[in-house]
């Protein structure tokens, strides 16, 4: 039984950790946000920095480990959260064609190129090559939603890609597994027992989702208590996981499968705020304790050794992965940048070097030298993706022989959109002598407008770094006008776009009622159905036209616009969009007619 002193020197030991980790974790992610370098690396920095080989002021970093697979286990769900079964069903030709062959293509090469770079043993070469092989869903996820690339062809590519290895996750530590030089569990299945499992437990926990969980969330949903909601949201990743963990399976994949479950949900844009701040502090003790672990002392030994295997990793999967693009008949500038997103090493490396050293396949030193090439060539990600930024940008400016915001003044105002909408707004604003900053992806529309006397600046307005270019930064307002095509005004999008300039205030044109609610969330300063208002005008032109009077009108545009804002703010809050119709107006639900006194 544990005395009061040794429990109050627990409380001590863990409250003292607990300060130093976050307060490590708030400086370098501030400074590595800042830098446009990821939160991921600011992380493994702080850990690498607090940890046992340097400053030492934490002392046993394993203790977290329980701790942060469950933030990895969150992760998964977010992106299991993010593919409708809609979706996946059509991109199902990118995920089990172009993931399988990047996945057993990179992974037998860097393998390969171990082996005989090197001298190790072919089992070695496996388990350090296969997950080297495997790309950072953690960083490449938020730089493309940062970007909001997310939902373009070559975004979808990428998710694709980075979806099937977090599935490869399973067969991987099983061929680690089977490759042991320790006995292994008796407990735990193995072979062809231990993917039959797996087949099973996912059935089985789809099962429950369509029989449990949708009910469960209705319920939680009508009763409108956003600590309940945050419970079940909590309740579904970790039961699931818990599922997959006491049978001897992949916690992360029970964490997916139950994003998969709910992608389809109405409530998924809510569950994905509540469980956000959980998987983001939770991972983030991931990589904390990744840093933590590596032997700088070690690395400092070898750095040409950790800078020359970074190198190859990079360049290998870069060539394969533009190859692989190419052949699937992609054009060769997306098939470079698609190589260039994903030719960094992923977290899970950090997770398989484990398995591998629990293994005995490499020794502590291996997986300690191998983090460090993980984390270097993460590091380059940002750096390479800038590289392209530029050379595309240029190359489009070349094209089309227009100007982007680089020149630009700073303005108190950014219009994104200078189509029908947006010039009307542009009009109103200069009507009172306010400076504008007008962008558009638009040639022929920019050359109209330049025609006219209109300076408009080529460039995708949706993009964080083109916006700081424009002078985001300073602006008061940021008017986004254009119709998103493509998904392009996505929540993932607005979002970001709030988070980069808290000071402006931003506005959105929205396309019809299911984009107006899938905003709805947002904290935006105006947002407006792009049909909305001149439909309302018609309908009145059209009630003159059939004989009824001036004041009846008014009454019956006040009542609509009433009644339209209550279904909205009640299909917002349920997801369902006959939420509320027995508000609607119809053949059998006219507006009686206003009676005397009631009007008096």
């Amino acid at each position: 039984m544990t005395s009061p002193v040794e429990t109050a020197q627990a409380t001590t030991a863990i409250l003292e950790s607990g300060a130093i980790m976050l307060g490590a974790a708030l400086v370098f992610v501030t400074l590595f946000r800042r830098l446009k370098l990821g939160a991921t690396l600011g992380y493994i920095v702080a850990g690498a920095l607090i940890g046992p080989h340097l400053l030492g002021l934490i002392e046993d970093p394993e203790q977290l480990t329980s701790v942060t697979e469950i933030g990895i286990a969150l992760l998964l769900f977010i992106v299991g959260r993010e593919l409708q079964p809609s979706r996946l069903w059509r991109l199902r030709r990118d995920i089990f064609g172009l993931g399988l062959l990047q996945v057993v293509v990179c992974g037998l090469a860097l393998s390969a190129l171990l082996y005989f770079a090197l001298g190790i043993s072919p089992e070695a070469a496996l388990a350090i090559g296969l997950p080297l092989g495997l790309s950072s869903t953690a960083q490449v996820l938020p730089m493309l939603r940062a970007d909001n690339e997310l939902n373009t062809p070559q975004g979808e590519r990428a998710f694709s890609i980075l979806l099937f290895q977090d599935l490869a996750i399973v067969p991987m530590i099983t061929i680690i597994a089977a490759m042991a030089r320790t006995p292994p569990d008796p407990s735990a299945p193995v072979g062809l027992t231990l993917a039959v499992y797996t087949v099973l437990a996912v059935v089985a926990l789809v099962i429950v989702g369509r029989l449990v969980l949708n009910p469960l969330f209705r319920l939680v949903g009508r009763l409108g208590e956003r600590e309940v909601f945050v419970v079940a949201g909590l309740f579904t990743v970790v039961g699931a996981s818990a599922a997959m963990h006491a049978l001897h399976l992949s916690v992360p994949l029970g964490a997916f499968v139950a994003g998969v479950m709910l992608a389809e949900s109405p409530y998924r844009h809510e569950l994905e705020t509540d469980v956000e701040p959980f998987r983001s502090i939770l991972l983030g003790l991931f990589f904390l304790s990744v840093g933590m672990l590596l032997d700088l002392r070690l690395i400092a030994m070898r750095p040409l050794f950790v800078v020359g295997i970074a190198a190859g990793v990079i360049v290998t999967k870069a060539v394969i992965i533009a190859l692989i693009n190419r052949g699937s008949r992609g054009r060769w500038t997306e098939s470079v940048r698609l190589g260039l997103l994903l030719s960094q090493a992923g977290e899970f490396g950090f997770v398989l070097f484990a398995q591998a050293t629990t293994a005995a396949l490499i020794t502590p030193e291996a997986a300690s030298l191998f983090g460090a090439v993980v984390t270097l060539s993460m590091a380059t990600t940002p750096f390479l993706m800038r590289l392209i930024d530029w050379l595309e940008a240029n190359e489009a400016r070349r094209a089309t022989g227009l100007e982007g915001p680089e020149t630009s003044p700073d303005t108190p105002v950014i219009i994104v959109g200078y189509g029908r909408f947006g010039q009307t707004v542009g009009q109103m604003l200069m009507a009172k002598g306010v400076p504008v900053t007008l962008v558009d992806t638009d040639p022929e529309m920019i050359e109209a407008a330049g025609s006219f006397g209109t300076k408009v600046y080529f460039g995708d307005g949706t993009r964080i770094d083109l916006l700081r270019t424009a002078g985001a930064d300073h602006a008061r307002a940021i008017l986004f006008c254009n119709d998103n095509a493509g998904g392009s005004l996505s929540r993932e999008a607005l979002s970001q776009v709030l988070e980069a300039f808290p000071q402006a205030r931003i506005m959105a044109r929205t396309f019809d009622r299911r984009h107006m609610i899938e905003l709805g969330s947002l904290d935006l300063d105006y947002t407006q159905r792009e049909l909305f208002e001149s439909a309302v005008k018609m309908g009145r032109a059209a009630l003159k036209s059939a004989g009824i009077e001036a004041p009846e009108i008014d009454r019956v545009e006040r009542e609509y616009r009433l009644r339209d804002c209550e279904r909205l703010e009640r299909q917002a809050e349920s997801g369902d969009l006959r939420a509320g119709l027995e508000r609607s107006f119809a053949p059998d639900r006219a507006l009686p007619d206003e009676e005397v006194g009631s009007a008096a």
